[in-house]
C-alpha cells in the first residue's frame, strides 16, 4: 500500500488531485480490462459521486471463473501473483468506455439468452425449412 505522509497540507491536497483525475491504463491493459468488462466480470461505479468535479471511476475486477477462465488469459501484470480481485482507480474517459463495453456486453448476451429461449431444436434437426421431415 502507498504511504502518503500527512506533515504537508500542500502534499496531502496535491496526492488527493491525483487520486481524483485517476490513471489510465495502457493499450494492452485496457483491452484485457474491457474483455473482463465485456463478460460482466467488472464492477465499475464514480469515485466519489457526491464531488462534481470528480470523473474519475472505481473499478473492481472479478477473477474468471469456468470455460472463460480456461480460453481468456490475462496477464499477471493487470492482477499480480496469482489472478485476484483487485481495485483501480481509473481516469474519466477509459471509465467511461469501460461502462459503454459493459453495458453492450450484458445487452448482446441478453439477446443471445432470449434467442436461446425461443429456439426449437426439435423441429431444427427433424424437419427440413420446407416443413417436410428429414
Amino acid at each position: 500500500m502507498k504511504d502518503i505522509r500527512i506533515v504537508d497540507a500542500g502534499a496531502l491536497k496535491n496526492e488527493l488531485a491525483k487520486y481524483k483525475k485517476g490513471r489510465k491504463l495502457d493499450i494492452r491493459l485496457f483491452n484485457q480490462v474491457a474483455r473482463l468488462a465485456w463478460l460482466g466480470k467488472i464492477v465499475l461505479c464514480p469515485l466519489d459521486p457526491e464531488d462534481p468535479e470528480c470523473r474519475a471511476w472505481l473499478l473492481h475486477l472479478q477473477p474468471l471463473e469456468g470455460l472463460a477462465a480456461e480460453i481468456i488469459r490475462i496477464d499477471e501484470d493487470l492482477n499480480g501473483l496469482p489472478f485476484a480481485s483487485q481495485i483501480h482507480i481509473l481516469d474519466a474517459e477509459q471509465g467511461a468506455h469501460l461502462a459503454d463495453i459493459f453495458r453492450e456486453g450484458m445487452a448482446q448476451r441478453a439477446r443471445d439468452l432470449e434467442a436461446l429461449a425461443l429456439r426449437d431444436f426439435y423441429f431444427e434437426k427433424y424437419f427440413s425449412a420446407e416443413g417436410k421431415p428429414r
